[in-house]
């Protein structure tokens, strides 16, 4: 993570207090439209490369031979809550492969939704992996095994199914894979610098539904997100609050460690960034800042004021300090 550009401070008794540095890069027709930081830092996108994983599950036309819907693509690149909607998406879909959630590699963890982990605790229920923030990815993995009729330990990385996302991920992102590492899901993360991420976030962005079978692969897959902000992410979070405000014009996905990409149709657009001490509040903060400065996303709205830098307040509403962009940055 050398050469990390400031891009967020918090200032407090008129001191510097806290600053946050990254990378950022946005993708266009013609290659890097502009980048902070360094553009070739090599990164493990985490969860923000979702789509890309889910390329082989559309591609080779498992997808629409399991007769899933865009709804289900969406959960296929989400890092969900774990609330009801999301446990009984993902327990329908795998009834319908005729497996269990026994099946699934992903592991188990309490839900992030508060009204789910609730009734868990007062029914005196244990999580199970349907409420995995992975479980729609490892639902979509597991289509994909079924379909190649493979073995099931899916997640191995010289799994035919990971070997096809590994190739998947070189041709989007114009890149060999740097490496790999093995994500909280237990999934194989390929290492790839930030400028191939943009870069594969661009190709996205601008395919067509009507395009070749890998245009209209990515296409559907970013339409989906758009389309089904719930299913991405879940209530009060940052992927789903802001595709809703964008109205669904931008798919966007966040990644462990401050990782986020954001795919714009309109202007044919990919942007990845990446904060590298891994704060959550920055990544936030930066991919707003980005959103709108590239016109699509409203300063003013309140889903982008709430991760814009501001005026910071105590639980008695007195003003500490402030969070603000750092000179250079959006």
């Amino acid at each position: 993570m050398k050469n990390a550009q400031p891009m967020l401070e918090l200032w407090r008794g008129g001191r510097l207090e806290s600053h946050h540095a990254g990378h950022a890069v946005i993708w266009g027709e013609g290659g890097v439209v502009e980048s902070w930081g360094d553009a070739g830092a090599i990164i493990f996108p985490r969860s923000s490369c979702k789509m890309i994983q889910a390329l082989p599950l559309v591609e080779s036309g498992a997808f629409d031979a399991a007769r899933l819907t865009p709804r289900h693509l969406a959960l296929s690149c989400a890092s969900h809550q774990g609330a009801a909607l999301h446990v009984e998406a993902t327990r329908r879909w795998l009834e319908g492969l005729g497996l269990s959630e026994s099946d699934l590699r992903c592991g188990s963890h309490e839900p992030y939704d508060r009204d789910e982990r609730n009734r868990l605790i007062r029914a005196g229920e244990e999580p199970c992996q349907l409420h995995n923030n992975c479980s729609g990815k490892h639902c979509g993995f597991l289509t994909m095994t079924r379909h190649m009729k493979t073995g099931p330990d899916y997640e191995q990385i010289d799994h035919p199914l990971q070997k096809a996302i590994r190739q998947a991920t070189e041709e989007v992102t114009g890149e060999a894979v740097a490496g790999y590492g093995i994500d909280g899901c237990s999934a194989p993360n390929f290492a790839m610098s930030l400028a191939g991420l943009a870069r594969a976030m661009q190709a996205f962005a601008a395919a067509r539904d009507t395009g070749d079978g890998r245009q209209r692969a990515m296409a559907r897959l970013r339409d989906a997100m758009a389309a089904h902000p719930e299913m991405v992410a879940g209530e009060g979070r940052a992927c789903t609050e802001l595709m809703r405000a964008m109205r669904g014009r931008v798919a966007i996905k966040t990644g462990a460690e401050a990782v986020f990409v954001a795919m714009i149709p309109e202007k044919k657009l990919g942007i990845a960034l990446k904060i590298a001490d891994g704060g959550t509040r920055a990544a936030e903060a930066a991919i707003v800042a980005l959103l709108v400065r590239l016109g699509m996303l409203d300063a003013a709205h309140p889903l982008a004021q709430k991760r814009l830098p501001a005026v910071q307040k105590n639980w008695r509403g007195l003003e500490t300090g402030e969070l603000r962009l750092s000179d250079g940055f959006a």
